[in-house]
């Protein structure tokens, strides 16, 4: 392609190439878009970084709340990771069907994969996270023990539960649009239906209903990120014994949702073209 310069009358000539097939990474176009890298990286870390902060400040200072004999701002990030995590998935999850609804009369695919891939391309964030957690734990001087093995497990649970809430909510928000709003909504409760600022040790475990004591962490365990949660604090921040009975409750819980999220997913797959 020929190119006239007005100015100085001097010919440019441009060559276009085929790409190299043996280049893995072309390291010149990440620099030239490294602005959007950045603030992807960016927001990461931020995102988790400042709810730490508000959280420190609102519950560990002000209002004192029990971190298990760790520091506060330490025992918030370690829950805040796995939840932010978590959120963002299901968030991006539902809304994965509407915002590619273009694809959906076009091209078949299973559709099962635009959710997954929201549970999936969170990890990237995940990981990012989890850097800047290590380099907290290294500051504050906390050594994990053997518990930290654990994790790879939370890892997977707390997946399989964004993915089977991510299959529910959006195969309801192609019918339902309203979901896609009430999302947002349903997150923010969510994180306090979650032991994200306060440790489940303040949940009673034993409470009178009707003549019978029900052990109420055993309830609140039903919520899977309850154990993900808790077991990454035992794991990495060793402030307590591995909560085996929650993690045990959350698995099943888990499992449940996401065999009944993916049914549903499965039996309303056939209209989505027809709605979306």
């Amino acid at each position: 392609m020929m190119v006239t310069d007005a100015h100085d009358s001097k010919q440019h000539v441009t060559v276009i190439e085929p790409e190299n097939r043996w280049s893995v990474l072309d390291w010149r176009e990440l620099l030239e878009f490294r602005d959007q890298s950045v603030m992807g990286v960016g927001w990461a870390v931020i995102q988790p970084v400042f709810s730490m902060i508000v959280f420190t400040i609102v519950f560990g200072r002000l209002a004192s709340v029990q971190s298990d004999g760790v520091p506060y701002s330490v025992f918030a990030f370690a829950a805040l990771i796995p939840w932010t995590y978590f959120a963002n998935a299901i968030t991006d999850g539902s809304n994965s069907l509407i915002s590619n609804s273009a694809l959906l009369s076009k091209v078949y695919f299973p559709r099962i994969f635009l959710p997954l891939a929201a549970v999936t391309a969170k990890l990237i964030d995940f990981a990012i996270a989890m850097v800047l957690l290590v380099l907290m734990l290294i500051w504050f001087g906390i050594m994990p023990d053997a518990r930290v093995f654990i994790l790879p497990y939370l890892i997977f649970l707390m997946m399989i539960t964004a993915a089977g809430i991510g299959a529910w909510l959006t195969a309801l928000a192609v019918q339902y649009r309203d979901v896609q709003h009430a999302t947002s909504f349903l997150v923010q409760l969510l994180m306090y239906a979650a032991p994200v600022v306060y440790p489940t040790s303040l949940i009673p475990k034993s409470y009178p209903v009707l003549g019978f004591d029900l052990n109420m962490q055993h309830l609140y365990a039903l919520n899977p990120m309850v154990g993900v949660i808790e077991g990454f604090r035992s794991g990495l921040l060793g402030s307590r014994p591995m909560p085996w009975d929650l993690i045990g409750i959350g698995t099943i819980s888990a499992l449940v949702i996401a065999f009944t999220g993916f049914v549903y997913f499965r039996k309303r797959e056939m209209h989505f073209a027809d709605v979306a």
